[in-house]
């Protein structure tokens, strides 16, 4: 891959804009894995709570829920960026390298159209949640809106990483699917 020292990693050259972008991606990951580990320790805390000391637990469950929940839409960014994905490249090896090109822009901006959507509502959802002060019908009565905040903020960081991964493809910094040419 173009630029790139590890080759299941998105390139980024010496643009600022996709370096940035990386970085921002890098530390979303970090923070999807510290919410991830935090769930591991709440969960063997209730655990302990529950079973060892026979106490009740009220607000663990729900909090490795959000945690879990909210640390999935925080690392797509990051799996974005380090090609994470599943990737079925059968019909990008048959083709050659123009076609291969444009169906990458394709598939891309067909991403970004769906996931910008999805940022859209996600945003849509927390401000209502936010404005109406919504909370959970748990004993706990979570305020919704800290939880929901994952949506928007998720998806639109992993907007960011799909514009910055067509914009290296446009800008031959990247190879469509990370395949080199033939």
């Amino acid at each position: 891959m173009a630029g790139s020292t590890n080759s299941a990693m998105a390139s980024t050259s010496n643009n600022i804009f996709l370096r940035s972008v990386a970085v921002i991606s890098t530390l979303a990951g970090w923070i999807a894995s510290a919410m991830i580990l935090a769930a591991v320790f709440v969960t063997c805390e209730m655990i302990f709570v529950r079973f060892v000391l026979n106490h009740s637990t009220v607000w663990q469950t729900e909090f490795v829920i959000y945690l879990i929940v909210c640390a999935t839409l925080l690392g797509l960014p990051y799996v974005q960026h380090m090609r994470g994905h599943v990737n079925v490249d059968l019909i990008p090896l048959m083709l050659g390298v123009k076609l291969r090109y444009y169906l990458c822009v394709l598939t891309y901006s067909i991403s970004a159209i769906i996931v910008a959507i999805m940022t859209y509502y996600g945003f849509d959802y927390w401000h209502i949640a936010w404005s109406k002060g919504w909370t959970s019908d748990t004993i706990w009565a979570v305020r919704l809106w800290i939880p929901y905040m994952a949506l928007p903020v998720g998806f639109g960081l992993f907007l960011l990483q799909l514009i910055a991964d067509l914009v290296a493809v446009i800008l031959k910094i990247d190879t469509p699917f990370g395949l080199e040419t033939k």
